[in-house]
C-alpha cells in the first residue's frame, strides 16, 4: 500500500468529490479494505472504518494507517451500532466490503459466514434506509454470487444461484442489496468481481500469497485442488478505482441505482497457469505440491466486463502479469521487515 493514488490518477472525478466527505468502510483491514482506505485518505476523504478483530500483522496497523481514521469496533450485524456510526458521523459514502471471504471456512462454518455475509448486509441496508442520510452505497458482492453456470462468461443478468455455502451468502447479500434499491430507492450499486489479489493479503492459504510466501521461503509451492480450476483474477488497485468510479458515478447518474457491475481483467487461467507465472516471474524452478484436496468449490467461471466498460467507461489499468510484479514486489517487502523484527 502507499503507491495506490498514483495507479488510480484519473480514474473518476476529481478529488473535490471527496475532500472531507464522511466515508465509512466496513471490512477495512481486509486486502481491498486496506486498499481503498489509503486511496480515500489520499484523495482527501474523512473515513470512518468499522473493524470487528484487531490484527496487528494487517498492513494497515503495520504501516499507521489507522491513525488518520476514525475507528469504530464492532460488527456488521450489529444495527443498532450501524445507525448510530452513520448518524453520528454523518456519512455521506457507504463502502460495504466487510464479509467472511474464504470458501473453505464457509464449509466448515456455514452459520457464521451466513451471519457476517447475509445479516451483515441487510443489517447495513436497513442501518442506512432508517438514517436516510447516505448518499452512495456501494455493495460487494462476487463472481461467486452467479454460482455454478452452463454458459460462460457470467454477465449481469446471468442468474444469481449459489448452491455452496460461500456462493449462497454472497447470491443473498447480492439480491438483498437490489431489494434495498428497488423497494425502497435507496442509492445502492453492487460490485461483482474475479478473485482479488494484490499485496496486503495475510491469509496464506489463498494461492497467491501462498506461492509468493513459499518461493520465497525455499520452499515448494502448495495446490490445494487438482491446479485446473480455472478463476478470474483481478488485481486490489484496479478494484479500488472500481469502487471509487461506481461511487462518483452513482453521484452524478441517480439512474445507476439498483445496478450490479461486473469487474474483471477478463483473463482466464488456471491455478496451476497462475502458479507457473508466479514462479517465473520470481526466477524460481521449484515446483507446486499439487494435493487435489479441494471440494465444493467452483470448477470454472470469469466475468465479462462489458457493461462496466459500456456505463461507466471503466477499463482495468493492469494485465496480470503487471498485477502480479507489483504483489511479489510487496511481499518481498513485508517479509523482508517482518524477518528483520
Amino acid at each position: 500500500m502507499g503507491h495506490g493514488k498514483r495507479a488510480l490518477e484519473g480514474v473518476g472525478l476529481t478529488d473535490s468529490f471527496w475532500q472531507d466527505r464522511p466515508t465509512l468502510v466496513t471490512g477495512a483491514t481486509g486486502l481491498l479494505g486496506g486498499w481503498l482506505v489509503c486511496s480515500l485518505l489520499e484523495r482527501g476523504a474523512d473515513v470512518v472504518c468499522l473493524i470487528r478483530d484487531w490484527v496487528p500483522q494487517s498492513e494497515m496497523v503495520r504501516a499507521n494507517v489507522l491513525d488518520s481514521v476514525k475507528v469504530v469496533r464492532g460488527t456488521v450485524s450489529d444495527q443498532a451500532l450501524l445507525e448510530r456510526v452513520i448518524g453520528e458521523y454523518q456519512i455521506d459514502t457507504v463502502m460495504h466490503l466487510a464479509a467472511q471471504t474464504v470458501v473453505g471456512v464457509a464449509n466448515c462454518n456455514p452459520i457464521s459466514t451466513f451471519e457476517t455475509n447475509i445479516q451483515g448486509t441487510w443489517c447495513l441496508l436497513e442501518a442506512c434506509r432508517r438514517t436516510q442520510t447516505v448518499k452512495q452505497i456501494v455493495i460487494a458482492s462476487s463472481d461467486k454470487a452467479y454460482g455454478d453456470q452452463p454458459q460462460l462468461p457470467y454477465r449481469e443478468d446471468t442468474p444469481l444461484q449459489g448452491e455452496h455455502p460461500y456462493d449462497v451468502s454472497k447470491s443473498c447479500a447480492d439480491l438483498i442489496a437490489r431489494t434495498y434499491a428497488v423497494t425502497y430507492d435507496l442509492p445502492v450499486v453492487v460490485t461483482r468481481c474475479g478473485n482479488f489479489y494484490g499485496g496486503g493479503d495475510l491469509n496464506w492459504n489463498r494461492i497467491v500469497p501462498g506461492t509468493i510466501r513459499s518461493v520465497l521461503r525455499g520452499r515448494r509451492p502448495l495446490i490445494r485442488s487438482d491446479g485446473q480450476y480455472i478463476r478470474d483474477y483481478f488485481y486490489v488497485e484496479d478494484g479500488v478505482g472500481a469502487y471509487v468510479l461506481l461511487a462518483e458515478r452513482l453521484h452524478v447518474d441517480p439512474s445507476l441505482r439498483g445496478h450490479a457491475f461486473n469487474f474483471s481483467t477478463e483473463t482466464q487461467v488456471t491455478v496451476s497457469q497462475l502458479v507457473d507465472r508466479i514462479l517465473c516471474l520470481m526466477n524460481s524452478e521449484l515446483k507446486p505440491d499439487i494435493l487435489g484436496n479441494v471440494s465444493n468449490e467452483i470448477h470454472h467461471q470469469y466475468l465479462d466486463a462489458s457493461k462496466a466498460r459500456r456505463m461507466l467507461s471503466w477499463a482495468p489499468s493492469f494485465t496480470l502479469d503487471a498485477g502480479l510484479e507489483r504483489t511479489i514486489a510487496w511481499y518481498k517487502g513485508f517479509l523482508n521487515r517482518a524477518d528483520q523484527v
